[in-house]
């Protein structure tokens, strides 16, 4: 399912009550929707642009199929479209399946390391209702500041990128953890250069670290 020709609604624009999810209605009789309607309140919105799914009022899910990875870069166009007109926090929500688990790292590059957004894999529709409706759920406990939101986008990127940061050919663990300890954050070590990283991991990976990235 891919939105084509449309922008993103504004942060603020669309209205979210506490408790619901607001879909697009591309999305109406799907698996998805039945799902979730068993386990939350999903009400279907016209003109949601490239966005799928609304959690909140800045904070929305874009959904990619394995459909989507399988056909081509459409999808990538969607994203960054999306990155760079909306002020809207979003996931990504991707399948990772035996036919798409190819096209996995790609995708980790361009929306962790690439637009900086959250990136969560799932199986298939049924687990990522369980997700939407796990965030919904949580973002509801508090209806008048609703802080948590915002905090479980935050720590779900910073495992993200963690997780991401690892997949760069060499690294592992105790390097990712040394990198993200040094640089602070994702975007300076995209930034670093080879001297600066070999100071952290040595010639080797520095150089696997370079190329990976500037890629």
């Amino acid at each position: 399912m891919t939105a084509k020709g449309s922008l993103p609604a504004a942060a603020g624009s669309v209205v979210v009550p506490y408790g619901h999810v607001v879909g697009n209605e591309k999305w109406r009789g799907s698996e998805m929707a039945r799902r979730l309607q068993g386990k939350t309140k999903l009400i279907f919105e016209d003109g949601l642009g490239l966005v799928d799914f609304h959690l909140s009022n800045r904070i929305c899910v874009l959904y990619i199929s394995e459909a989507d990875l399988v056909a081509g870069d459409e999808f990538k166009r969607r994203l960054v479209r999306f990155r760079n007109a909306s002020s809207l926090g979003g996931i990504v929500i991707v399948e990772k399946t035996p036919i798409s688990e190819q096209y996995f790292s790609a995708v980790q590059k361009l929306v962790v390391l690439q637009l900086g957004m959250v990136l969560l894999p799932v199986a298939n529709q049924e687990e990522a209702s369980q997700l939407i409706t796990q965030l919904v759920r949580e973002q509801s406990k508090d209806h008048t500041s609703n802080p948590f939101l915002r905090k479980q986008c935050s720590q779900l990127a910073e495992a993200t990128v963690f997780r991401t940061v690892q997949q760069i050919p060499g690294v592992g663990k105790t390097k990712a953890l040394l990198l993200l300890q040094q640089f602070g954050s994702i975007h300076q070590i995209c930034n670093a250069s080879v001297k600066e990283l070999e100071l952290i991991v040595g010639p080797t990976v520095a150089q696997q670290i370079h190329t990976f990235l500037g890629s």
